[in-house]
């Protein structure tokens, strides 16, 4: 009986490509595949081989999809493409089509006969198209999208090319383009970054006749793409940051224009013309302490400063590191185990729940507090080993002869006092505090110092600071020792107070803002300008994550006033969820945002406790709670961030749980901020949309200077001072008292008191 012809039509190519390959192949691919196999059917065209199996790179040409997909789907596509040869072959003859020149490819060895095996002989598949330098328009009138990926769909249908064609094109004419990266523009999963990138942007611009510029423009963040070769000789984390800055047109300016604007943005924007700034800088190119280990024997360092230690044969030689460009030559001094078992035990004193046997405490330090002790003491320390013949112009003093019994003698505070104030050029409240720190070791019962006299073995003389006299004499009567320390401590304190000057100005940096009669309505503009240049989600999902976060930071700030530490320890419970339990707060010592369903609302809720001045008359131990106005888009603003932005920027990292998240990269795999991560968000986004840029036009206020959360703080204060004159109304709205708002917040002056009683008493002549 003879076999029946097998039936072979586009059904079963759609039904197996629904049923096989749908698991395998992206929609967009599976059907240039399927039209591609319906086209081979109806033309009688064999889809490409090499040897018995399917070829990847020939149909991955000829089909626009991706090499890498192809092969991945061979096994579950190779049944397909035999059934089609099969039934190819058992169709009759046709009469061949005239031939066409075509570019002829590089002629492949032979190929076994694979007949035996049931797969058709291997028939050399369709030619890639020449490449035409600048192939005509279908049509001439269009709408220009304003996104960078519509445009390059719009123009490869418009032209009649595919992805592979364009790619293959741009790489012809000299600047390297891969077909994925191509794809990928085209899809919004990237954009045009770096110099080769921005050069293949240029080329599709030339090929398809677009003004110069044209594509560039639709880039998420244009002023990136205008830095190309006139930024390649700068470091690569200065390049980041100038970038944002610059105009679009930076690359086309005069190198006279090029260097205006980079003196501008790198003194106004990035680093803050102050007085008090430029000497911050300089002072951190010296850098100098002695290190102590963590408290909890991980091996973590928690200082963070490097050292300068003396000129000596047993010295670790200096290291030389680089700060945007600049050497700094500095050396890593580790404290010598003896200190360092000292520190550990003061730690241990100040830390713990509750003291050793035997000894008593006034005060205990949190972790914040022991972190800055911690540095405050290494530098100390680090003054007095540091070379007095280098920068840092130290005294000294033997690395391993330290220890916290120097502390007991007096000489060793005038020296350190006088060389700070040598440093600086007059005295601060730093030094009295420094000084008050010394006082608290040697008080009488509860001092450290005082009681741990056996400290007293360790001393060794220190050339002019100690002498074997006075380590006689405090060995001898250790308590007469820490009795003329304290006395002459407090008479030293005295002295400072009188002469202790302000070494910067807490206002300066928002003084714009401070001037205006509403300085929160004068911030706010900040907020709006984040929401009117946020990017497009669709396309740019992380860039707008990023942009709500910058958004919803300062208007936290506005409406809480919180401090740093609650702001990025705030906690939050999506909507739908129970809140924790207060009690669960007041351990952690931190707030949570949740939804108050009988306030129908966002509720901040902090306990008592997670406050820094949580004994104050303004809390009375109880909790902190404030329902968020649903004013100015917040609402929308949060909901999209917990629903979708969040995720996007925490990606595969562990959650820490917290409202505010960092950008998760692979050089930080943490979520969580701390101090100087947070400070540095709020900065950066000051940086981009607060400070007023004249060459670019971004940001809203002149002569405004980068600044952290803190300062946000003194806006509210002003502000209801300019409105009321109520000290005690200016203290609710950063959780705090009248005094302290007179004494650190709120910048009131006579003209301000002036206003607000000529508001009053001008009342009289209106109503005349």
């Amino acid at each position: 009986m003879p076999k029946t012809p097998h039936r072979f039509d586009a059904t079963r190519i759609a039904l197996f490509c629904h049923t096989r390959l749908a698991a395998h192949l992206a929609p967009d691919d599976l059907v240039r595949l399927r039209a591609y196999l319906e086209l081979c059917l109806a033309k009688g065209q064999f889809p490409p081989y090499r040897g018995h199996a399917v070829d990847a790179v020939l149909l991955s040409e000829q089909t626009g999809i991706e090499t890498r997909a192809l092969r991945t789907a061979r096994p579950h596509l190779q049944p397909l493409c035999d059934a089609l040869c099969r039934a190819l072959a058992d169709q009759p003859l046709r009469q061949p089509a005239p031939a066409r020149p075509r570019l002829r490819r590089t002629p492949r060895p032979a190929q076994t006969d694979t007949t035996d095996i049931g797969a058709a002989p291997r028939k050399p598949g369709p030619k890639p198209r020449p490449i035409v330098a600048h192939p005509e328009p279908l049509w001439s009138e269009w709408t220009d999208p304003a996104d960078l990926a519509s445009a390059l769909r719009l123009h490869l249908v418009r032209h009649g090319e595919s992805v592979a064609m364009l790619a293959r094109a741009i790489t012809a004419a000299g600047t390297r383009l891969e077909r994925l990266t191509l794809d990928n523009w085209i899809k919004g999963k990237a954009s045009p970054r770096s110099v080769v990138s921005l050069q293949a942007l240029d080329c599709i611009e030339d090929r398809y006749k677009l003004p110069e510029g044209s594509l560039r423009a639709k880039l998420p963040h244009p002023a990136r793409a205008a830095r190309g070769h006139a930024l390649a000789g700068l470091p690569a984390s200065e390049r980041r940051r100038l970038a944002w800055h610059l105009p679009d047109d930076f690359a086309r300016r005069t190198a006279a224009e090029q260097d205006e604007i980079l003196a501008w943005v790198r003194t106004t924007i990035i680093s803050g013309s102050t007085d008090y700034r430029r000497y911050q800088a300089a002072a951190q190119r010296q850098r100098f302490a002695v290190r102590f280990k963590a408290l909890n024997g991980t091996g973590r360092w928690t200082g963070t400063r490097k050292t300068r230690a003396p000129a000596r044969e047993d010295a670790p030689r200096p290291a030389i590191d680089f700060d945007d460009g600049e050497a700094i030559v500095s050396m890593v001094v580790d404290a010598p185990e003896r200190l360092q078992r000292e520190m550990t035990e003061l730690l241990r004193f100040k830390t713990a729940t509750l003291t050793a046997f035997g000894l008593r405490r006034s005060g205990v330090w949190n972790a914040e507090t022991a972190s800055q002790k911690i540095e405050h003491f290494g530098l100390m320390f680090g003054a007095l080993v540091a070379s007095p013949d280098g920068e840092i112009r130290g005294h000294g003093a033997e690395l391993g002869s330290l220890s916290f019994a120097h502390l007991v003698f007096p000489r060793v505070w005038d020296w350190y006092l006088s060389w700070r104030e040598a440093r600086r050029g007059f005295y601060t409240k730093w030094e009295v505090d420094m000084l008050a720190l010394g006082l608290s070791l040697t008080q009488k019962e509860t001092g450290w110092l005082r009681q741990t006299p056996r400290l007293g073995q360790h001393l060794v003389p220190i050339p002019g600071l100690v002498d074997e006299a006075d380590i006689a004499s405090a060995r001898t009567d250790w308590n007469a020792a820490c009795d003329t320390l304290h006395a002459h401590g407090r008479h030293r304190t005295r002295e400072l107070k009188r002469v202790a000057r302000i070494h910067r100005d807490p206002f300066e940096p928002i003084l714009p803002i401070l001037e205006a009669k509403s300085p929160v309505g004068e911030y706010r503009r900040i907020t709006e300008e984040i929401a009117r240049r946020m990017p497009d989600e669709r396309t740019y999902p992380k860039a707008t994550a990023e942009a709500a976060r910058a958004f919803l930071l300062l208007r936290f700030g506005l409406h809480t006033g919180l401090r740093q530490k609650n702001l990025r320890e705030l906690l939050v419970c999506p909507r739908g969820r129970i809140p924790t339990a207060e009690r669960v707060l007041e351990e952690r010592r931190r707030g949570e945002l949740r939804w108050s369903t009988r306030e129908g609302g966002w509720e901040v809720l902090i306990p008592a406790l997670a406050f820094k001045n949580h004994t104050s008359s303004f809390f009375g131990s109880k909790p902190f709670r404030l329902i968020l106005p649903d004013l100015g888009g917040l609402y929308d603003a949060i909901e999209a961030w917990i629903d979708r932005h969040r995720a996007r920027l925490l990606g595969p990292a562990e959650d820490p749980g917290t409202f505010f998240i960092k950008s998760v990269k692979r050089s930080s795999a943490n979520a969580a901020y701390n101090q100087t991560t947070f400070f540095e968000a709020w900065r950066l986004a000051i940086q981009r949309y607060g400070i007023h840029n004249p060459y670019t036009g971004r940001g809203v206020i002149v002569g405004l200077l980068p600044h952290g959360p803190h300062n946000i703080r003194d806006v509210l204060a002003t502000h209801i001072l300019k409105q009321t004159g109520s000290y005690e109304q200016a203290s609710y709205a950063i959780q705090d008292t009248p005094e302290m708002v007179a004494q650190h917040y709120g910048r009131f002056l006579p003209q301000d008191k002036a206003e607000i009683a000529a508001r009053v008493l001008n009342q009289v002549w209106q109503a005349a």
